[in-house]
């Protein structure tokens, strides 16, 4: 990383979505276990390393050859062109070729087929130096069409593109739609609530969000009752603003 460059921090729980992901899995697995064996187990599960496991090799070639990954943003070591690109009316895509047969369609699609007769284009890892060379290729090319346009002509050519989505794009989008991937969900404050879906659907029991989550205090009287707590002392405890 360029000592230069901050680092940066996505804007919202990736490890924690990560762990929760994780130790659902860890949890069937020792279901799975305990119907086999008879006997349960504990489940140890630090936030942080669902994370790390996702870093990759970084720790076996750091301790191999002492190597530490660079900043890359949206680039990559194995393969080029990879990256994003601003279209005509300001919208973005990715471009990524992992293989080489993509790579040298785009090279045709874009107008530059000389770049596949360079020594260099041949390998992944020999395309990714001259990154700055195939990003201005494909950029000035995308740049001078709208995203619709763009897309639709990387599709044709058969190489790999993806638009990249804000919300509205995803809301908008009529897979998503026909996935049910976002759902209204019944509020008594607000009316209703737009959100995720639940992240699969099993086909004997699919599942579905119940409500968009309770409001503050709602549950308090049914579990201060669960220890012992009967209605008079939660009303008590009201009046004092302890609860």
């Amino acid at each position: 990383m360029s000592p230069t460059v901050p680092p940066t921090l996505p804007p919202f729980g990736l490890a924690d979505g990560i762990a929760a992901l994780a130790a659902a899995f860890a949890t069937m697995t020792a279901l799975r276990a305990r119907d086999t064996t008879g006997r349960g187990q504990v489940v140890d599960l630090a936030i942080i390393e669902p994370i790390l496991t996702l870093l990759g090799p970084q720790p076996t070639v750091y301790d191999a050859l002492g190597q530490i990954q660079p900043r890359t943003g949206n680039r990559s070591a194995n393969n080029a062109p990879r990256n994003t690109y601003r279209t005509r009316d300001g919208r973005w895509v990715a471009v990524s070729t992992s293989a080489q047969s993509i790579a040298e369609r785009v090279m045709h699609l874009v107008g530059r087929p000389e770049f596949v007769d360079e020594p260099w284009f041949a390998s992944g890892a020999e395309r990714a130096k001259h990154a700055d060379e195939l990003d201005e290729a494909v950029g000035s090319w995308i740049a001078e069409r709208d995203r619709d346009e763009v897309v639709r002509a990387f599709e044709e050519a058969q190489a790999a593109v993806a638009p990249i989505y804000d919300v509205r794009d995803v809301m908008a989008d009529p897979q998503f739609a026909a996935l049910g991937s976002l759902v209204r969900v019944p509020d008594p404050e607000l009316g209703s609530v737009l959100m995720q879906n639940v992240l699969f659907r099993l086909s004997e029991t699919p599942g579905a969000i119940r409500s968009a989550g309770p409001s503050i205090g709602q549950h308090t009287e049914e579990v201060l009752g669960e220890i012992g707590i009967g209605p008079d002392e939660v009303a008590e405890l009201r009046k004092k603003g302890a609860v």
